[in-house]
């Protein structure tokens, strides 16, 4: 479409005949994408985004960069959930060439599995699991009873997804209007899980909003763990069962995170972090080899010390 169509589409004037081939963040947009700006702390990205026009409010519109069409309106978020679902893909592609499956790989009865999809070789798929469409399983890899791959997914070498696990799902993504109601952003990113993944039972790993949600090789993850979308795991952590991760975290190599712990969204952790169970994590952790326990979170040792004295005073 057309950035005029498009602007149309959401009552903004605009004369440009630009073709548009998605929505993007500042940062990643390229010179056919649309973007976004709602809040200020972001105004040093919007000074070097490459996108073709930003959603923006008019108090803002003077930092938009030369070569950038600001696209002027009071509810920038907003636009942007109304302008997603143009950019959605099909929920089932009706066209396309048929799945390849790679040597010696099995499946089982009751296995769907998408148009343009590419199946490994020496692959496991078992009864009742959907694969969807545009999806590439690599080689050597176990997919339990069960599991759902939404379309456009990717999942490497050597990976075990048990039973019950779905990757793909629509990460939690609304904007409110000025009554209240809720707008769907459609998520229309992906998931790419790289080589020697295991994922346990039950788990559910949203797709992106933008781009991809990215587990890398290495990765263990327990049974009923959520991972929100945009989230990136590093080489070889480890998520214990209920971790729950909000949207835009990112993990660093070889964090480990206990039982029901958990953090906020758009936060970073250094490599090597150990958050003991039911541990809050709301800010970043900048300093590596570190562990940390409680809400809100401080270093395990002091944890441990407040127990002892909280304790004793009950005594």
């Amino acid at each position: 479409m057309t950035l005029q169509e498009i602007a149309k589409s959401i009552n903004i004037k605009c004369d440009s005949t630009k073709k548009i081939s998605g929505l993007s963040t500042l940062v990643d947009s390229t010179q056919t994408e649309i973007t976004f700006l709602e809040n200020k702390k972001y105004l040093s990205d919007l000074k070097n985004t490459k996108a073709a026009a930003v959603l923006i409010n008019e108090k803002f519109a003077n930092e938009v960069p030369s070569g950038t069409i600001a696209l002027i309106c009071d509810e920038a978020y907003l636009n942007l959930a109304k302008l997603s679902k143009i950019f959605a893909a099909e929920v089932i592609e009706t066209e396309g060439e048929e799945p390849i499956i790679g040597s010696l790989t099995k499946l089982m009865p009751n296995v769907y599995i998408g148009k343009n999809s590419i199946i490994g070789s020496n692959c496991t798929i078992m009864a009742g699991a959907y694969i969807g469409d545009n999806v590439k399983i690599g080689n050597n890899t176990i997919i339990y009873p069960n599991v759902v791959v939404y379309r456009d997914c990717n999942i490497g070498n050597d990976c075990i997804i048990h039973a019950g696990t779905v990757i793909g799902s629509d990460g939690f993504g609304f904007a409110n209007t000025k009554d209240g109601k809720y707008i769907k952003i459609y998520q229309n990113g992906n998931v790419e899980i790289d080589n020697d993944v295991e994922i346990g039972a039950n788990c559910t790993i949203d797709r992106a909003v933008f781009k991809s949600t990215q587990i890398a090789s290495g990765v263990r993850i327990d049974n009923l763990v959520h991972i929100g979308h945009n989230c990136k795991l590093g080489i070889g952590c480890i998520l214990t069962g209920q971790v729950g991760l909000s949207g835009s975290t990112v993990l660093n190599q070889y964090v480990i995170m206990g039982g029901q712990s958990a953090t906020a969204g758009h936060l970073e952790i250094a490599p090597f972090t150990t958050i003991a169970a039911r541990g809050g994590v709301t800010k970043d952790i900048t300093e590596a080899k570190k562990s940390w326990a409680g809400f809100p979170l401080i270093e395990h040792r002091r944890w441990l010390k407040l127990q002892s004295k909280i304790a004793k005073l009950l005594k």
